[in-house]
């Protein structure tokens, strides 16, 4: 862990003990996630590969990687600490204003091997911006978490839904209906008419302290958040992983995938950020499915569980309004 924590010094601010109780509170988020997945999916582990960016840059971070599991097809549950000077690409591209840089988060993706257990992806960061002088001109607290199944049990979507909502809830009753919304509008591929990659969740950025107060409670709406993932996902793996499956539930699921992967490709920021900031290619990748398909203008049979599952993508849904 000491390697991890070094670059909590690298800019001397007033928020050096706060971006340390961040990255402690990210790395021990990342080891329970880990080992709650392996006890589930009881054959595969985590692998551990920590990482140091290279060519002098700043920061490093551990990639935890799981495959060929019982119920985990690929996953990863990554850690970074990163920071830099700010480029010109980065000015221009990202809009970021300011000389120097920080960023750490816990970004995960689980692509489960049964098509009835939908795939995962959540994230929760922290960033700041500094002056030439380390002095801090700009920080913000990002994340969210949603689900893409490929099977619609709109049980299953009530509860992670409600679970989320339960999370959010204390910290304003307005927040879940709001960063809902920012999600339906966020996880979409704009270019096949805004058809939503899955039944969302919540998604939220920018979020700026105040005050050292709001900023404290903001960390703890971020833990709320990460601490409630397994309990919005884990009880739908439970119920999903004994169904059988077939070869035309595979091959639906492939084609789905394959809008997990264009999204992630040409529209998530996150993505567009660790490689615009040279960030490390193989944990940026991880979130790619291992199989999928590219079929010319496919469409799934109308009246179809598939189609069914097609159909509240073309919408979003409010999901613990509906019967």
């Amino acid at each position: 862990m000491e390697n991890q924590l070094s670059p909590v010094g690298m800019y001397k601010t007033t928020t050096n003990e706060f971006r340390g109780n961040w990255i402690q509170y990210i790395y021990t988020l990342q080891e329970q996630i880990c080992k709650a997945l392996e006890t589930e999916d009881g054959k595969a582990i985590f692998s551990h590969d920590e990482w140091q960016r290279a060519e002098g840059r700043g920061g490093g971070g551990l990639t935890r990687v799981i495959s060929n599991g019982n119920v985990l097809e690929k996953g990863g549950v990554n850690t970074s600490v990163v920071y830099g000077r700010v480029t010109d690409k980065m000015r221009n591209q990202l809009k970021i204003d300011g000389e120097k840089w920080f960023a750490a988060g816990l970004s995960l993706v689980i692509h489960p091997l049964n098509p009835f257990v939908p795939t995962v992806h959540a994230n929760w960061r922290y960033f700041e911006l500094y002056d030439e002088d380390d002095n801090v001109k700009d920080r913000w607290f990002g994340g969210g978490t949603d689900l893409t199944p490929y099977y619609l049990f709109e049980e299953d979507a009530r509860h992670f839904h409600q679970t989320l909502k339960n999370a959010i809830e204390p910290f304003g009753e307005s927040l879940y209906p709001q960063f809902k919304k920012q999600c339906d509008e966020y996880f979409v591929n704009s270019h096949r008419n805004n058809e939503m990659r899955g039944i969302g969740g919540v998604f939220y950025d920018y979020l700026r302290p105040v005050d050292e107060a709001d900023a404290n409670r903001l960390f703890s709406f971020q833990q709320s958040n990460g601490n409630s993932f397994l309990q919005a996902y884990l009880p739908i793996v439970k119920k999903r992983r004994g169904m059988q499956w077939n070869a035309a539930n595979k091959y639906w699921q492939e084609i789905r995938r394959g809008r997990y992967v264009e999204f992630n490709l040409v529209h998530d920021r996150g993505t567009l950020f660790g490689l615009k900031t040279n960030g490390r290619t193989e944990s940026i990748l991880m979130s790619l499915p291992p199989t999928v398909r590219f079929d010319y203008d496919y469409k799934p049979q109308p009246y179809s569980e598939e189609d069914k599952l097609w159909q509240v993508c073309l919408k979003p849904v409010d999901w613990l309004k509906k019967n």
